[in-house]
């Protein structure tokens, strides 16, 4: 046989490693050059455009949007730091996406000018933001979302433990949504959507070194579905929806599936074991049938309570249109209580878009921040900020604080940092969802006694936020 072509060899080489279910690493020479700076946090603004009687179906300030790409803050205590991550823009009326990446730092109180992981390069739809985990070594991944089957997601390393300011683009894959959870000695589970037939439920593991992917594999795919996952101690819970021959605007019922053995063996909250992918709606990881009561629902959070039980927030609607039509919208919670799910409503709010973000404290406080109040813009996505409080374990809720107040802009898509510092506890973007508008990104603490807003405009490498609410 004659000998090939050193170039064919090449070619062929080549192809075995983009084959299907093998994913190449990219750019394997650390790069060393000067990262790209924005010269200030300028949130990303959107409308779907989607327009009915009471406005957009979503639109405004949606730099922390999805409340299906989770997690968007991480802290790190090694650090004392918070990184994050959000979708920003280069101006105010320039819709040009770009996955940033930052921190704030406990110890000074300060932040940097925050640094483009990724530019979209003429794409400016957040479903493209990025999330963000740390490895038990420190290394930053950021994980920028694709979208549908055209738009590839790309997955980015630090160069160094705690430091964003060298990445390296460590693959390119067909995701949605990304949910990547990292468990230590492991590496990665990571969880996502492709547009396969409709928005499908997928899972892929790592290697210890994240470096190396498994084939995808599918979770369920009932017409479609979106998710909301959380990890702790290796295992990975996740709660969601389906859509009714892969209509997103009918998107009902309540799912829930875990996995203790990185994606082996899946489960539901009793324990019992489901085999993947879910494909009829009718199945034991169903949680409460709300397609039987025509009800809408929208995926918020999931935690665990202090026995390690799955906790679920999510909102549900008369209808996917903005406006009166869809009342009541009532923010709900679903917990397994160990022997059975038991439900409770919370409150109710003005839009289906309206995320917040579930907290459940060391002392058996359990915390909901969200912008569960009208805002300026009534009937468009987010509102003002509060805190919702129960002490028993999600029965009965209070509202115990106003965060923001008198705002001239919507406050929406409160996210909870992982592993949430006390002065770094809730991270937002606001906006106007009635028209283009500069959009701020803001933080509070644990109480909600106190906002800063992240500068705008920074003339020096580091600046203090300003503090825009609470106690000066």
């Amino acid at each position: 046989m004659p000998l090939l072509p050193k170039s064919l060899i090449l070619v062929y080489l080549f192809a075995l490693l983009v084959a299907p279910g093998v994913v190449a690493a990219q750019e394997t020479t650390p790069s060393r050059s000067e990262p790209r700076r924005i010269e200030g946090y300028r949130g990303i603004w959107f409308d779907l455009g989607q327009r009915s009687e009471f406005g957009s179906k979503y639109s405004g300030g949606l730099g922390t949007y999805t409340a299906k790409h989770h997690p968007l803050a991480v802290y790190a205590p090694a650090a004392e730091k918070t990184f994050f991550v959000y979708g920003g823009t280069t101006q105010k009326d320039e819709r040009h996406l770009l996955a940033m990446v930052s921190y704030y730092d406990h110890r000074t109180n300060q932040v940097p000018q925050p640094v483009v992981v990724h530019d979209k390069d003429g794409v400016d739809d957040p479903h493209d933001n990025p999330s963000i985990q740390i490895d038990e070594k420190g290394h930053l991944w950021v994980f920028v979302s694709g979208r549908g089957r055209k738009r590839p997601g790309f997955i980015y390393r630090s160069q160094k433990p705690y430091d964003i300011e060298s990445f390296q683009r460590v693959a390119e894959r067909e995701f949605t949504y990304p949910q990547p959870w990292w468990i230590d000695d492991t590496g990665f589970l990571f969880l996502f959507t492709k547009y396969t037939h409709g928005r499908e439920l997928y899972w892929s593991v790592s290697n210890a070194e994240g470096e190396s992917w498994s084939e995808d594999q599918k979770l369920a795919g009932m017409g479609g579905h979106y998710q909301v996952s959380n990890q702790q101690n290796g295992r990975v819970i996740t709660a969601f929806n389906m859509h009714p021959g892969g209509n997103v605007d009918l998107r009902t019922n309540l799912y829930f599936l875990q996995t203790a053995d990185n994606g082996q063996t899946w489960t539901t909250a009793a324990g019992e074991k489901v085999e993947t992918p879910l494909t009829v709606p009718q199945n034991r990881a169903l949680v409460h049938d709300y397609r039987s009561e025509g009800r809408l629902v929208y995926m918020k959070d999931i935690g665990f309570d202090a026995d390690g039980n799955p906790v679920v927030l999510y909102l549900t609607s008369s209808h996917h249109q903005p406006g009166p039509g869809g009342d009541p919208r009532t923010w709900n919670l679903a917990h397994w209580t160990g022997s059975e799910w038991a439900i409770h409503e919370i409150t109710h709010s003005t839009h289906n878009y309206d995320m917040g973000s579930l907290y459940i404290e060391e002392d058996g406080t359990w915390r909901i921040i969200g912008p569960t109040q009208p805002g300026p813009q009534q009937h468009g996505t987010g509102g003002e900020i509060a805190v919702w409080i129960s002490e028993d374990q999600g029965k009965n809720w209070e509202k115990t604080r106003s965060v923001t107040q008198n705002s001239t802009q919507n406050h929406g898509y409160v996210r909870r940092p992982k592993n949430a510092h006390e002065d770094f506890y809730g991270f937002w973007a606001d906006g106007n969802p009635d028209e283009i508008s500069k959009s701020h990104l803001y933080f509070t603490n644990q109480s909600g006694d106190q906002v800063w807003r992240l500068p705008y405009d920074m003339e020096e490498a580091f600046a203090t936020p300003e503090m825009v609410g609470g106690e000066r």
